[in-house]
């Protein structure tokens, strides 16, 4: 039978390497294994292609028929690892919050525990007629929020 430990053991050598890493792994019981990842400048296909090959490489089909997919975390879905979080840090994201409300704002710092989110709200600010946009930062911990993702703008 294949497991995620037989598949992990064949991968994480070459993602080490090149500095990538793994999003989500899973191997159902009919052998359908299914492998994301990520890296911190991006997965184009043939990276994609590669690892197909390698696991491929050490499968075999002869003796065990399997289903393979390898492919990159996709834009604008929700963070899995704390990878992606440190790999977005700058960027705008957009959280469900513990209490439920949407969240937007840039991811500004990640720890081992917790994360930080920069957002911008409007203020009354003394002397001032009108509300005044202000940066705020919240602290999130990863067990507490719903979902993170970031925010794609298209140019």
């Amino acid at each position: 039978m294949i497991t995620k430990e037989i598949v992990s053991r064949i991968v994480e050598p070459k993602l080490e390497a090149d500095g990538a890493f793994v999003v989500g792994l899973t191997v159902s019981a009919d052998n359908r294994i299914e492998l994301v990842v990520d890296h911190f400048d991006g997965v184009s296909l043939d990276y994609c292609i590669e690892l197909n090959r390698l696991i491929e490489s050490q499968l075999d089909r002869e003796q065990e028929d399997y289903e393979l997919e390898v492919s990159s975390a996709g834009i604008g879905q929700p963070f899995v690892v704390r990878k992606q979080y440190l790999k977005n840090i700058g960027r705008e994201v957009e959280l469900i919050s513990p209490a439920g409300r949407k969240v937007r704002g840039v991811l500004t710092r990640v720890d081992e525990e917790t994360f930080e989110v920069e957002c911008e709200e409007k203020e009354a600010v003394e002397g001032k007629k009108r509300k005044v946009l202000v940066r705020k930062p919240y602290t999130f911990r990863y067990d507490e929020v719903k979902q993170v993702k970031d925010i794609v703008f298209f140019k």
